[in-house]
């Protein structure tokens, strides 16, 4: 991670690609606001590109009129973390930030995504899955888990559309509202114990992140609420424990073939077993988001991991 200032003055002229047609839009131009006022302020010319549309068409010609030499992935959800936005910039030969357009597709399909986990020998919380073309027939929920369960959507973050559910009666309401956010939801079973996130950078995982939330979970609120949640960086856990969740991290990192960063949510049991929720290929990116925040704890700053990942971009393309 290290960057010469000569390095710098390669870069170019670089697009933050942020917002973005998902539910986590405003989120994402939080995160590409962010990034763009630190690179400008590093000396780079950057320059902000609001994505308003999954219209391949007119992304191409945006990105072309924009004359960008590499792009900086701020792009939450849909359209930046599902792979398209990946393959256009392939197309159009400019790198970008990130994973590829084949990791980040697999990541962001929670189901695929937790199929490669078990194979390769991750924990992950054990679960049933809903297909909207069959729900809809019958409104009728298969489900072989014990109460409370968790019920989220499969190819959404931030928690949208998410729910704890501790009764049958709720559990019928808690598959309505996925639905509307996908056409496939996830049934899983609750798994109680402490919640961890653990960020990779550049082949590397970060210190453990401890999440001590206020709420019951680490639901949307939790997340964007000012004073709902406490992050203890790092995790006071015993060294063995941390080097094993820095693991389990890393390792669904390279399992999804997934490069420059991820963050990896996951549950620690009561039994020390640590429970994969999910892989992020785009992470929050403000100053006082996740990722950032665990680069903070081994001296990496703001704007320097800004710049480590536009590095990394030009390396690995």
């Amino acid at each position: 991670m290290a960057i010469e200032r000569k390095a710098q003055d390669k870069f170019g002229r670089v697009g933050v690609l942020m917002g973005g047609p998902s539910s986590e839009r405003e989120i994402s131009l939080k995160s590409g606001q962010a990034v763009h006022q630190a690179l400008a302020q590093s000396g780079l010319e950057a320059v902000a590109i609001d994505i308003k549309t999954d219209d391949i068409a007119e992304n191409i010609s945006l990105l072309k009129s924009s004359r960008i030499d590499c792009a900086f992935l701020a792009l939450h959800g849909r359209f930046g973390e599902d792979g398209q936005i990946q393959e256009i910039l392939d197309g159009l030969e400019i790198p970008y930030t990130g994973s590829g357009a084949k990791a980040s597709r697999l990541a962001m399909d929670k189901v695929a995504a937790r199929r490669i986990f078990q194979d390769n020998g991750l924990s992950v919380p054990a679960c049933n899955v809903l297909e909207w073309d069959t729900y809809r027939q019958g409104r009728r929920i298969t489900n072989n888990l014990s109460l409370p369960l968790v019920v989220k959507p499969a190819t959404h973050g931030s928690s949208i559309g998410l729910s704890m559910v501790d009764t049958k009666k709720g559990l019928e309401k808690a598959v309505d509202l996925a639905f509307t956010f996908d056409r496939r939801v996830i049934i899983e079973e609750y798994i109680k114990g402490r919640e961890v996130t653990v960020g990779i950078l550049d082949e590397r995982p970060l210190p453990v992140v401890e999440i001590v939330t206020k709420r019951r979970f680490f639901d949307y609120e939790a997340k964007y609420q000012a004073g709902m949640t406490e992050y203890i960086v790092p995790a006071e856990l015993d060294k063995e424990v941390a080097q094993k969740l820095q693991a389990t991290a890393l390792s669904a990192h390279r399992f999804l073939g997934c490069a420059g960063c991820s963050r990896a949510d996951i549950i620690l049991n009561n039994d020390n077993i640590a429970y994969i929720l999910e892989l992020n290929t785009i992470p929050g990116m403000t100053q006082t988001s996740l990722l950032p925040k665990a680069a903070r704890a081994v001296g990496i700053d703001f704007t320097r991991l800004c710049l480590g990942l536009i590095e990394l971009a030009y390396a690995s393309r």
